[in-house]
C-alpha cells in the first residue's frame, strides 16, 4: 500500500501529517509527503503520479468539507476514484459524517491515536491484497 500524505490550502502546520507518516512508516507502510500548502489539483496529480493507493488529507484550517470535495472531485474527473481518500486534522465532529458522504474512506479526528490511525491503514492493506 503506497500512501500520499497532503496539506492542502493555506495551512502551514504539518507536525500532525508529519507524526503520522513516520508512524506508518515505522508500520512498514510506504509513504509519500507532499509538503505544505498544496492545491486539490496538485494533490490529484501526485497521487495518480505516485500511484497512490491512499490520499491522507491534514486539515488544520477549517476548510475541510471544500478541500476534501475539491479533491475527490478532481480524482472523479481523472478516472482515478479508485484512490481512496481519508480526512484527519481539525475535524468538528458534526463535519465526520458529511466528510464520508463526500466519499472520505475514514475521518480522523484531532486526538486519534496513532495506534487507530496504523491499524486503520492496516486493516484497509489487508482488504486492497
Amino acid at each position: 500500500m503506497r500512501i500520499l500524505i497532503a496539506k492542502p490550502g493555506l495551512d502551514g502546520h504539518d507536525r500532525g501529517a508529519k507524526v503520522v507518516a513516520q508512524a506508518l512508516r515505522d508500520a512498514g507502510v510506504e509513504v509519500v509527503y507532499t509538503g505544505l500548502k498544496r492545491t486539490p489539483e496538485e494533490i490529484v496529480a501526485e497521487a495518480i503520479q505516485e500511484d497512490a493507493d491512499v490520499v491522507g488529507l491534514s486539515i488544520l484550517s477549517g476548510a475541510h468539507l471544500l478541500l476534501t470535495r475539491r479533491v475527490l472531485d478532481g480524482l472523479r474527473a481523472a478516472g482515478a476514484d479508485d484512490i481512496q481518500v481519508v480526512v484527519g486534522g481539525t475535524i468538528p465532529p458534526r463535519d465526520v459524517e458529511p466528510l464520508k458522504a463526500l466519499g472520505a474512506t475514514a475521518v480522523f479526528p484531532m486526538g486519534t491515536p496513532l495506534t487507530d490511525i496504523v491499524a486503520a491503514f492496516k486493516s484497509r492493506s489487508e482488504v486492497t491484497r
